[in-house]
């Protein structure tokens, strides 16, 4: 069949898209405009370029135009800019950005890839030559070189999400004191705020100061030295600064060719990755998708979904018929020696959107405990109260944390329930597992919950407590209690004592049991009601609780 597919711009979503499109058939003209250099390049190994993790730069070049054109027989032209798409004539003008010449070519498909663009507020000072972003290759060549040549000593990170913890990473293993100022609370704003304080933590022990509820409000030079004003109210000193505040859909484009928009800014696309207009597709960061858990409309800028949606553009732009049912934004981050991932749907989007959930935590060893190196794996699991499914995961942890997460992704995939977490039989051998995976406690504990057999109380709860009514059971030992602290105003009765101290408990009051992870707090619960007592457990444990004992203070003061 004799196509003419045009594409604009290239990296996961564009080259993706040419290359499957070429596969699908041999006689198809087809056309990539990018307006840069590269075509394709691996965008999240920027920082760990910068960090000299990554030693090379042409190991970032996942393909060359040579390849591409060599290879798919891809007629691709580098420096070009789309400028204009005049859907009637069915054709885009196109600028070159080396000669300035202009010029028209036709399409009878057209797929779009422009990307997003990263969030550049209208500040004083964000121009100076010491300010910078971290978007393509070009970004990351004048960081390196300034690191390189100028040798700082000090940085400041603007915005604490996937590239800014991955940079304020690679500063520090540069020997480059960082500062991470973020607007919000806690950073990584995609997972909930007591799966987040888990590597506050970390990343202050690696001498990352976390300036957190505050934000940029200036640049300004004083001689060498770049000053950062904040929000609240002071200044801080450094060399450079890097802006990862987020990113934006690049929608220019399409919004002047009066392709429909969706509210958060993405260009709208169906299941096929059709735009309004019946001829040109959308993919990659872009475009607004179906969120896979909630149904509701979302941008997940990430590489994974940006190739399958190139791939099912392409399937339709030549006749197939593909369709993409949503996202669940898997994603990882590793901060210095840990992890943190996470699937689905976290817990503030279920409750902003009113959907009902029930979350449980657990903390088991990345592989038998026995076995040297085992580690603690933090497992936040959200599911429905109806029937079990499960509804998302997040995931802090040193070891595995990449093997469970992609377990769990996939049982939301597929509809799966914590029943059937449970039940599944995952590879075990000491170095790598339990008998028992951490995803198959996640899942007994949250059928414990269903099942009636397990009533929790979290940690935001625990401010409103009637003291007078309530009374907290720490069942864990003197030793732990001497070596981490007690939480304030508990009873302590180690577990294995509780059966013979029951009579000194008052029938007429409710019970909390806490121990350090939880497992010694649901045999006590267990022991409580079956001994006619009021119970509800503290779910987390110590391990949860002393990460958010702050949070909690100023929630209750």
């Amino acid at each position: 069949m004799a196509i003419k597919l045009v594409i604009v711009g290239g990296v996961a979503g564009g080259a993706t898209a040419a290359a499957r499109a070429r596969r699908l058939n041999e006689q198809a003209e087809i056309i990539m405009f990018e307006r840069g250099e590269h075509i394709s390049f691996a965008n999240c190994g920027l920082p760990y370029y910068i960090g000299q993790v990554i030693k090379e730069r042409d190991d970032l070049l996942v393909t060359t135009v040579e390849a591409l054109r060599d290879r798919y027989n891809i007629d691709v032209r580098i420096f070009s800019e789309v400028t204009c798409i005049d859907r009637k004539h069915k054709q885009v003008s196109v600028k070159n950005l080396q000669t300035a010449e202009s010029y028209q070519e036709t399409y009878d498909k057209l797929i779009l890839s422009p990307g997003a663009k990263p969030i550049k507020p209208n500040l004083e000072g964000i121009n100076l030559n010491t300010v910078f972003s971290v978007r393509n290759i070009p970004d990351t060549d004048r960081i390196k070189a300034y690191i390189d040549n100028k040798k700082p000593e000090s940085a400041v990170v603007v915005g604490g999400g996937y590239i800014g913890l991955e940079m304020a990473e690679n500063l520090v293993e540069r020997g480059v004191k960082t500062i991470i100022l973020e607007m919000l609370d806690q950073v990584m704003a995609t997972v909930d705020y007591e799966m987040a304080v888990l590597i506050h933590e970390h990343l202050k022990e690696k001498g990352v100061v976390l300036e957190l509820e505050n934000s940029v409000k200036a640049f300004s030079k004083k001689g060498n030295r770049t000053i950062v004003s904040t929000s609240k109210g002071y200044d801080i000193e450094c060399d450079l600064a890097i802006l990862s505040i987020g990113v934006k859909p690049e929608n220019k484009l399409a919004s002047e060719a009066g392709l429909e928009i969706g509210d958060r800014g993405g260009i709208k696309v169906d299941a096929s990755m059709r735009t309004s207009d019946p001829d040109i597709f959308a993919v990659g960061d872009a475009v607004e998708i179906k969120d896979y858990v909630t149904g509701l409309p979302a941008i997940i800028a990430l590489a994974g979904p940006a190739n399958k949606q190139g791939r099912i553009a392409a399937d339709n732009s030549m006749g197939r018929n593909s369709s993409y049912n949503g996202s669940l934004g898997t994603a990882i981050v590793k901060v210095f020696d840990m992890s943190m991932a996470s699937t689905g749907a976290s817990e503030k989007i279920l409750k902003r959107n009113n959907i009902p959930y029930l979350i449980s935590y657990t903390h088991s060893d990345s592989h038998a405990g026995y076995y040297p190196g085992a580690e603690k794996l933090s497992v936040k699991l959200i599911f429905s109260p109806d029937d079990g499914k499960v509804l998302g995961t997040q995931i802090v942890g040193k070891d595995g944390v990449d093997k469970r997460i992609d377990v769990i992704a996939t049982a939301i995939r597929g509809g799966m329930t914590v029943f059937d977490l449970e039940e599944l039989e995952l590879a075990y051998a000491p170095p790598y597992s339990s008998a028992k995976d951490p995803v198959n406690i996640a899942g007994f504990v949250a059928a414990n919950i269903l099942k009636g057999d397990l009533k929790n109380i979290y940690w935001h709860d625990l401010g409103i407590l009637d003291e007078n009514e309530t009374i907290i059971i720490d069942m864990r030992n003197k030793e732990e209690l001497e070596k981490v602290g007690m939480v304030d105003g508990a009873l302590h009765i180690p577990l294995n004592d509780l059966r013979k101290r029951l009579p000194e408990l008052d029938g007429n009051k409710s019970y909390i049991p806490f121990c350090a992870v939880g497992q010694r707090s649901y045999i006590g619960h267990r022991i409580l009601v079956q001994n006619g007592f009021q119970s509800k457990m503290f779910s987390g444990g110590f391990v949860t609780y002393s990460g958010i004992r702050e949070k909690i203070q100023k929630l209750f003061a």
